[in-house]
């Protein structure tokens, strides 16, 4: 069986090698996206079995190839229409999933709150007003919405890029969306205005009781959450031997950055390095950038969320008119927030897209933030306030859905955890299960779409033929660090599952991993995510083929 080890967060670039210690996952972008706490196989659970058994030639010369010589691959594609077994290779042994365990958990919270479900982040005023001067304090309750309206576009879409910001340190290309991070809490700020206060008279705290997280969920789930709790730094090169150009967002005291960031000649390195004091609000920003580059994206983590939103909300309040007299900066004041909030008054309240526009954004991108906040989101459902609390509603999710439960293990809502493994089964289960509710295609559509958008959107990047373009909706997974023994990559995992347009109205549930795979360099292993895209794109192929 496989022997999980923990590995260390990093940062990946497009380098040849990888220091020891550093780990990463990305999915199929034409670039690696980083992550941190990945998995690492360290053998093969079971006898590597025949690649050929229905299998057309294209697909068997890929699983043969020499990175693949001591790997386990693990195969189940099903007609959703007539429960048909198409293709089927230890369908029911353990796999480290990676990302594509987020299909479970998000599954799970799309279920407990509903595709539908918006989530309303209210201020309430305690005390007692008179005229415009509210005398006593303003607290702003955290309800878990991943993105308060920093993502919103004007047609209550939640936007995303091909590569996340929350992916910057680790992957170049990285880019931001266009929306106002502060959007939700200014929007909040004009409310409080229109109710006709113009100074508090008191304090602003943040209730952030709604949920505690554990150590396993990193990152680290919060009940307010600006900007994925996270501050962006952009680099745009200007003339060689000159300082580079920055902008930061979003702009909130007590956070100052700085940068000794030079632009180079073209062609040259782009090396941008950030570090930042203790409590995260100083960040410098020091290293090289090509005149040529375009304009590199790199973040820095709010070391406390509930004290950032305080501010940002003063600030904002500031700007629509409402004075606090409450010093701005500094701890949130968690000892003014009401047991009850009995007595007190709403004066404003964000309300958030539906929740399958977020379960969207976290399938695309796969956003690990949010993957995270599922499990404490389903936690809350149950009336608990400890994120751990969200597996046993988990638990009976997949069994309604005709999922053996114990075909899965997971510690977080990511794929992260060294415990983290599903089966072919399991997967194809969960994806079938979908198809028969009302949501069957909002749930299909919001897996990346090969050749498309998210992680699978460059995959056909460079090829005069695709195969499987715009017919394939998968979500994707690697897991991969260091093999010192050996001087190269040890690909713990890499994965796809979802489903195929096998024509004439026709789906196909899928789901493809690779166990113990090898490669020199980093290269290599975007050419093993490669091949699993791949083979989903021939898999559509020879579906359409058969249906014929």
């Amino acid at each position: 069986m496989c022997a999980p080890v923990l590995l260390n967060s990093s940062r990946i670039s497009r380098a040849r090698s990888v220091r020891p210690g550093r780990s990463f996952r990305r999915g199929w972008v034409g670039a690696v996206a980083a992550v941190v706490a990945c998995a690492l196989t360290t053998g093969v659970a079971g006898p590597i079995g025949p690649h050929g058994a229905g299998l057309s030639p294209d697909i068997t010369a890929i699983m043969n190839k020499s990175a693949y010589k001591h790997a386990q691959w693990g195969l189940l594609e099903v007609d959703n229409s007539t429960g048909r077994v198409i293709h089927s290779q230890y369908p029911d042994q353990f796999f480290i999933p990676g990302s594509t365990a987020k299909l479970v958990s998000v599954s799970g919270a799309w279920h407990a709150l509903g595709g539908d479900h918006r989530f309303t982040t209210p201020v309430q005023a305690t005390g007692h007003r008179d005229g415009s001067v509210q005398y006593g304090d303003l607290v702003l309750v955290g309800k878990g919405d991943l993105t308060m309206g920093g993502r919103t576009a004007p047609d209550g879409s939640v936007s995303y890029t091909s590569i996340d910001h929350t992916y910057a340190n680790d992957v170049p290309g990285a880019t931001l969306t266009p929306e106002n991070p502060l959007a939700g809490l200014n929007q909040i700020a004009r409310q409080v205005r229109r109710s006709g206060i113009t100074e508090v008279r008191g304090d602003l705290a943040v209730d952030t009781r709604l949920f505690t997280s554990y150590a396993a969920l990193d990152p680290t789930p919060t009940p307010l959450i600006i900007n994925d709790n996270v501050i962006d730094l952009l680099t745009t090169p200007t003339a060689p031997g000159r300082p580079a150009q920055l902008s930061w967002r979003p702009q909130v005291a007590p956070y100052q950055v700085k940068s000794t960031v030079r632009t180079v000649a073209a062609g040259g390195t782009t090396d941008i390095q950030v570090t930042a004091s203790p409590d995260g609000t100083r960040i410098e920003l020091s290293g090289t950038i090509a005149a040529d580059a375009q304009p590199a994206l790199r973040i820095s983590n709010v070391q406390d969320p509930a004290a950032f939103g305080r501010t940002a909300l003063i600030e904002a309040l500031a700007r629509a008119g409402v004075k606090v007299t409450a010093r701005p900066t500094g701890p949130n004041p968690a000892a003014l927030v009401p047991g009850s909030y009995a007595g007190t008054r709403r004066v404003a309240a964000y309300v958030s897209p539906v929740y399958a526009q977020y379960a969207k954004l976290i399938f695309k991108v796969s956003h690990n933030l949010g993957a995270n906040l599922a499990i404490c989101l389903m936690a809350v459902t149950a009336g608990s306030h400890q994120c751990i609390d969200g597996f046993p509603v988990l638990n009976r999710f997949l069994r309604k859905a005709g999922v053996d439960p114990t075909q899965v293990q997971l510690l977080d809502g990511r794929g992260g955890n060294p415990v983290d493994r599903v089966t072919p089964r399991s997967e194809n289960e969960l994806l079938h299960y979908w198809q028969g509710t009302p949501d069957a295609d909002r749930f299909r559509e919001a897996q990346p779409i090969l050749g498309v958008d998210g992680l699978l959107a460059f995959v056909c990047d460079g090829r005069p033929t695709c195969p499987g373009k715009g017919k394939v909706w998968a979500k994707t997974g690697t897991v991969a660090d260091l093999d010192a023994l050996n001087k190269r990559l040890a690909v713990g995992a890499e994965s796809i599952g979802g489903y195929l347009d096998a024509g004439h109205g026709r789906l196909h549930t899928f789901y493809l991993a690779v166990n113990g795979a090898s490669t020199p360099d980093i290269q290599g292993v975007i050419d093993i995510g490669d091949d699993l895209a791949r083979i989903a794109g021939l898999l559509q192929e020879q579906a359409v083929g058969h249906s014929g």
